[in-house]
């Protein structure tokens, strides 16, 4: 039977792909190329990677949310929204190390350069990936459950770091948005980006809801068999 919720995620669904249609059409149809020091057409890449890295926080932020109540008072929804969260942050922090350096190629010459703003972010991303990696394969006691949602929240705090590298340390992280960037010249650039950051928030929405979702059914499935197999054992006795 269909629930309102099923209805309203169906509903960012159809909305988040109808987005993503118009988004591609507009930056490619519409947008004007940038100027060949700043890509050329590569530059285009801008309206999906930082969009994607706004997701990542998004992503990163509901994890650090769900983490620290879960670390608070443990409940298997917190600790399904913790694991979608940090899931998802892996997904578009993937997402921008890989659009990254297919813009850098064309703009700086090179796929990848350690810079402070990439070097932080790798490491961020690694540390979700950790936090991944110890849900799928470590066991899922309340020991286990705990120490990945500290991780994610460490991982939350090295976001900062990230964000604000290039005013501390300098490198070749274009300015592009923030005060003293380059700029975006021409109105439908603008357009472009916030349509960009539009249709991840919605991507984001969609990926996190519905990886919550298959976490909580799975503690729900897990708990049922382990109740069914107690039964089990208490009538052969």
């Amino acid at each position: 039977m269909k629930t309102a919720k099923d209805g309203v995620f169906s509903t960012l669904l159809v909305l988040s792909v109808v987005t993503f249609a118009v988004l591609i059409a507009f930056v490619f149809l519409r947008v004007p190329e940038a100027q060949p020091q700043a890509g050329g057409l590569a530059q285009k890449i801008f309206y999906f990677h930082v969009p994607a890295a706004y997701a990542m926080y998004l992503s990163a932020v509901v994890g650090f949310v769900a983490s620290a109540l879960y670390l608070y008072r443990a409940t298997d929804a917190r600790d399904a929204w913790a694991q979608a969260g940090a899931e998802c942050a892996v997904c578009f922090g993937t997402l921008v190390l890989t659009s990254g350096p297919l813009w850098a190629k064309k703009a700086w010459g090179v796929y990848w350069t350690w810079e402070p703003r990439l070097t932080t972010l790798l490491l961020t991303v690694l540390v979700y990936a950790a936090v991944v990696m110890l849900r799928t394969f470590s066991a899922s006691g309340e020991a286990e459950r705990r120490f990945a949602a500290a991780l994610t929240v460490l991982g939350t705090v090295t976001l900062p770091i990230v964000h604000y590298s290039v005013k501390k340390w300098g490198g070749n992280h274009p300015t592009v948005i923030r005060e003293g960037g380059g700029g975006l010249g021409h109105p439908d650039m603008k357009t472009a980006l916030w349509l960009g950051f539009f249709a991840m928030t919605l991507l984001a929405a969609v990926l996190i809801w519905s990886r919550a979702r298959l976490a909580l059914t799975s503690h729900r499935l897990n708990a049922l068999e382990e109740r069914v197999a107690a039964d089990g054992l208490g009538e052969a006795a």
